[in-house]
């Protein structure tokens, strides 16, 4: 039933004699809501081999959210007509070595504005858990064993954040009330609505004096390796690394040393590789951390996503800008 205010009405699937511009979404269409009627939808979540259509026929495609590095990026080279690729993660780095593949002018968007609340409270989450030691008292639970003593606490800590982007900014926002110092690093410099942004060539003066390290930065081939060995030895000793980015961002052996020695100390939602193996030797290092990258997986996706997906595609029938847009094929 459409919407005559609106000219919007709750999505059917695409059938046989149809003509309208077709959209692939990798969210039931009937959950997102009222979306424009201008377009006729398929429903493609990346889990399946087979095609629900023909993806020539495709203009705007939203891509499957969680279903590893590959399967989003399946139908890419047969999207012959497609005019928009609409990811629901903030990084985008599964999809941009396709954008050759894809016709001139496609835009690419990303999903900013639906993963900062999320994100930003594991990254509270991960910060108070390693200080407070939170991790040693589960442990001491199941052996029964009562770990009493001084921790630290964030209080009169030093806070870096490299990434500051819309979910470096929420990270702050949730810092606010724990009365510890915020400094901000992203790609240039600029004010900030809670301060000075330092551009990233100022980051190496930056490491020794932060307690806690904290990376919202994207994955590109500037970043990637970022967090090395020279870097981690800059960090000041007992400093906290907690990695919301991407594995890659960091290397991976450079961490283990530090960590293994116990200089520095690390949370981390996202590893390399990732999953992480049994047996590798991060699970098992002292004042390491890990969760599964579950950072933007909780009860607050699927409202922002789709909202998102219903004011992009709105736009795009209206022929009006799109928002976040990273890059053009």
């Amino acid at each position: 039933m459409t919407d005559s205010t609106q000219g919007q009405s709750v999505p059917s699937p695409a059938g046989a004699g149809d003509d309208r511009p077709q959209v692939w979404l990798s969210l039931p269409p009937a959950e997102v809501g009222a979306l424009p009627d201008a377009f006729r939808y398929v429903y493609w979540d990346g889990a399946e081999d087979d095609f629900p259509a023909d993806p020539a026929e495709a203009v705007f495609y939203v891509v499957p959210y969680m279903k590893g590095p590959t399967a989003g990026a399946r139908p890419l080279p047969l999207m012959r007509n497609v005019r928009v690729v609409q990811t629901l993660s903030a990084g985008v780095d599964s999809i941009t070595p396709h954008l050759h593949r894809l016709p001139p002018g496609v835009s690419l968007c990303n999903a900013r504005g639906v993963h900062e609340a999320s994100t930003a409270e594991l990254a509270l989450t991960l910060i108070l858990a390693s200080l407070r030691g939170v991790p040693r008292f589960v442990r001491g639970q199941d052996d029964e064993r009562w770990y009493a003593g001084f921790y630290p606490a964030l209080a009169d800590r030093r806070v870096l954040i490299v990434g500051y982007g819309s979910i470096g900014a929420a990270v702050e926002d949730r810092l606010s009330g724990f009365e510890c110092e915020v400094i901000r690093v992203a790609r240039s410099a600029r004010t900030g609505r809670r301060g000075p942004v330092h551009p990233m060539d100022r980051l190496p003066g930056l490491l020794p004096a932060a307690d806690v390290m904290v990376l919202t930065i994207p994955l590109t081939e500037q970043t990637r390796g970022l967090v090395d060995a020279p870097f981690l030895a800059a960090m000041k000793d007992g400093a906290l690394l907690v990695n919301m980015a991407r594995g890659p961002v960091v290397d991976t052996g450079a961490l283990l040393a530090e960590t293994a020695s116990g200089r520095l100390t690390a949370a981390l939602d996202v590893t390399d590789p990732e999953p992480l193996p049994a047996g590798h030797p991060l699970w098992h290092t002292p004042g390491v951390l890990i969760s599964p990258h579950v950072g933007g997986s909780t009860s607050a996706f699927a409202p922002r996503a789709h909202r998102l997906i219903r004011a992009q595609l709105t736009r795009f029938a209206l022929g009006e800008p799109l928002e976040n847009v990273v890059a053009t094929s």
